[in-house]
């Protein structure tokens, strides 16, 4: 059974920390509505520093960052995980991320994480994945 996790107004480091455990538990999650998925922080700091993420190394050897929303939140995810191991690998393979909410899980029951809610933030400055993942140069 997938739990269906619904990312609209969450923190995107809590957000992660929490799946990246529950997955290494053993459970299997999808992750939807990635683009409203928020990285609290100035706007101006947050665009700056993924802008150099994705700009670090060369076209052809890498290192390589994503810009589309589905892929940032999957990589934010990887990095909280022990993925170079079998452990690790196993568990990134349970997540599954997706922009917007596909048929599949159109009818089913959307859980939200209330210790990622932005509603815990001490201040109202952020920015949304789908916003940043424009200014990379994402067309998703």
């Amino acid at each position: 059974m997938v739990t269906v996790i619904d990312a609209d107004g969450l923190i995107l480091g809590r957000l992660a920390s929490i799946v990246a455990k529950r997955t290494l538990d053993g459970e299997e999650i999808a992750i939807v509505n990635a683009e409203k998925t928020v990285i609290s922080g100035s706007r101006v700091t947050t665009l700056v520093h993924y802008d150099t993420k994705v700009k670090r190394g060369s076209r052809e050897g890498g290192p390589f960052f994503p810009r589309r929303p589905d892929h940032i939140l999957k990589r934010t995810i990887r990095g909280m995980l022990p993925y170079k191991r079998q452990r690790g690998a196993e568990a990134l393979k349970r997540v599954k991320v997706y922009v917007g909410i596909p048929r599949e899980f159109a009818g089913q029951e959307r859980e939200t994480l209330e210790e990622a809610h932005v509603d815990r933030l001490s201040s109202p400055r952020f920015v949304t994945l789908g916003t940043l993942s424009t200014r990379l140069g994402a067309k998703f």
